[in-house]
C-alpha cells in the first residue's frame, strides 16, 4: 500500500488510491472508486463505487461523493458540503438508472455546506461560496453564492476575488502569480507568465 489509511477507514477491495493519499477516521471508499496520488480524504468522506477523483484533491470532514462524481486535478471540498446524483429522489421509487453525471473541473472550490445539484458541470477554478446552492452550470473562474447561486464576480486560480466586472471586457493581473486574466463577452481566459 502506498497510501495511508487509517484504522478506522474503510478501503473495499478493487478500489484504486494513488501514492501519497490519505484516507482518515471512518472514511469509506467503495470497490469501484478511482482516486488519484496525493488526494486527502477527510474523517467520515464517503466515496461511491462511479466516482474518480483525481490527483490532489482534498475532501474535507462528512462529505459523501456519491455515484456518478467527478472530479478533476485540485478540488476542494469544504466540510459537510453535499453531493447529489437523483434530481427527484424519492424512498418509494427506484431511481438508480436515472443518476445525473456531475464533474467538478480542476482546481474548483466548494465551500463549507454547500449543496450541488446532480447534472451540472463547475467550470475550473471557480468558487462556490459556504451555504451556496448550485443548480446550473458555473463558469471557469465564478465566484458563487446564495441560494440559488448567483455570480457576484470572478476568482483567480490562487483563489483571490479578482478586479472584474460580470460583463464586458477588461483585463487584469493577479498580484500573487503575475497572471493575467482577460474577460470577453462573460468568459474569463489567463495567460500563465510563469
Amino acid at each position: 500500500m502506498t497510501y495511508f489509511k487509517h484504522e478506522t477507514a474503510i478501503v473495499d477491495d478493487g478500489a484504486v488510491i494513488g501514492d501519497e493519499s490519505r484516507v482518515w477516521h471512518w472514511a469509506h471508499v467503495c470497490s469501484g472508486a478511482k482516486i488519484g496520488a496525493g488526494v486527502s480524504l477527510g474523517q467520515n468522506v464517503f466515496v461511491g463505487n462511479k466516482v474518480t477523483i483525481a490527483d490532489k484533491c482534498k475532501i474535507q470532514n462528512n462529505v459523501s461523493v456519491y455515484d456518478n462524481v467527478h472530479l478533476e486535478e485540485g478540488v476542494f471540498c469544504g466540510p459537510s458540503m453535499v453531493f447529489t446524483n437523483v434530481y427527484n429522489p424519492r424512498s418509494l421509487v427506484e431511481r438508480k438508472d436515472e443518476y445525473r453525471t456531475t464533474l467538478v473541473k480542476k482546481g474548483a472550490t466548494l465551500g463549507a455546506n454547500c449543496t450541488i445539484v446532480c447534472g451540472i458541470t463547475i467550470g475550473e477554478f471557480a468558487f462556490i461560496g459556504a451555504g451556496t446552492v448550485v443548480n446550473k452550470d458555473v463558469k471557469p473562474f465564478a465566484l458563487m453564492v446564495g441560494v440559488p447561486a448567483k455570480q457576484i464576480g470572478w476568482m483567480s486560480a490562487y483563489g483571490e476575488k479578482l478586479d472584474l466586472p460580470l460583463t464586458g471586457s477588461a483585463k487584469v493581473t493577479c498580484p500573487h502569480t503575475n497572471d493575467v486574466y482577460t474577460l470577453v463577452d462573460e468568459i474569463i481566459s489567463r495567460e500563465d507568465l510563469e
